[in-house]
């Protein structure tokens, strides 16, 4: 996840000799992203270097405090979360300089010891998946026909995602066509949407293996006067008691 820039975090308390009088402490030194004097060394360290956004590290053994935990799930007192890592992603570029690099807050929660390079990679490409389902169901259609049957919406799934598949192989074939306002993509960055501009061309070049379609009248399947009945019901799920 990625919290906000100003949220504080919290080492594990150090305590040398256990305290006579009061209950143990469970917040250690305070980690505040926006002061840098606050940040102490980093307990697992990791740096690359990318095309795109630059060089990368990280800090990890770091917890929330959680507040109101009572009121909203009932528990007596605030839960510490454990194997929690917090993230701090330096970008020295972007992959389009329209504004200054910022700093990227992540935060993860897992057992084990997780892979740094993985995680922030990761979370880059969130973006990307969430431009695909757009894209799925406002230019695809995905959830544009209101099938009956799950077997159908199966079957238009993978429908859909043939054809998408089929625009990113077309990606190194196919012109950029695009519109005056838009700015120019090199090849390997060319939008889906753009690739489905000029689809079309290439269907005429490479042809169909399917033959000529041919003139029928009346469907042989259904007898004249024979009606399709109503539709199958499935019914409703609803919570017990």
């Amino acid at each position: 996840m990625r919290p906000h820039s100003n949220r504080s975090f919290h080492a594990a308390p150090e305590e040398v000799e256990p305290r006579p009088v009061g209950r143990p402490r469970r917040h250690g030194k305070k980690f505040a992203p926006p002061d840098p004097e606050t940040w102490p060394e980093p307990a697992h360290e990791h740096r690359c270097r990318t095309e795109d956004y630059g060089s990368v590290r990280a800090w990890t053994k770091l917890h929330p405090k959680t507040r109101r935990i009572g009121e909203r799930y009932g528990c007596e007192k605030a839960p510490i979360v454990q194997g929690t890592v917090i993230l701090l992603v330096e970008v020295s570029q972007l992959p389009r300089e329209t504004r200054k690099p910022k700093q990227l807050w992540l935060w993860f929660s897992g057992d084990g010891e997780p892979d740094l390079g993985f995680l922030w990679r990761s979370y880059v490409r969130r973006f990307d998946l969430e431009h695909t389902f757009r894209f799925l169901k406002q230019t695809l259609g995905w959830t544009a026909p209101r099938v009956r049957h799950p077997e159908q919406a199966d079957r238009w799934t993978w429908l859909v995602l043939a054809a998408y598949t089929q625009l990113r192989l077309a990606r190194p074939c196919v012109a950029d066509r695009r519109l005056p306002w838009e700015r120019s993509q090199r090849r390997r960055r060319l939008m889906p949407c753009r690739v489905l501009r000029g689809f079309t061309t290439l269907l005429a070049a490479v042809g169909t293996p399917a033959g000529a379609p041919k003139p029928c009248g009346r469907s042989p399947e259904r007898p004249k006067g024979r009606l399709s009945g109503r539709a199958k019901h499935c019914p409703a799920l609803k919570k017990t008691a």
